[in-house]
């Protein structure tokens, strides 16, 4: 598997960790028993799904930079 695809495929399953972890979350608010650890659960996914998100969002552009393709600007 070329590292584009890991990098996918590991941003859906750390979403539906996320998911997860944020369904934890709000079952802790409805019972009243927040703890610490509970709230914080969802930052580790979230963090990864900004470096992950932001590396899938940047990497067209960066394979038209690497070709040599540049927008031509209209006079």
């Amino acid at each position: 598997m070329s590292g584009s695809k890991w990098i996918r495929q590991f941003h859906r399953w750390v979403s539906i960790a996320f998911t997860v972890a944020v369904i934890i979350n709000l079952i802790a608010l409805a019972r009243q028993e927040q703890a610490v650890w509970v709230g914080l659960l969802a930052l580790l996914p979230l963090v990864l799904l900004l470096f992950t998100g932001l590396y899938l969002f940047v990497l067209p552009y960066a394979a038209q930079w690497r070709s040599g393709r540049r927008a031509v600007e209209v006079e």
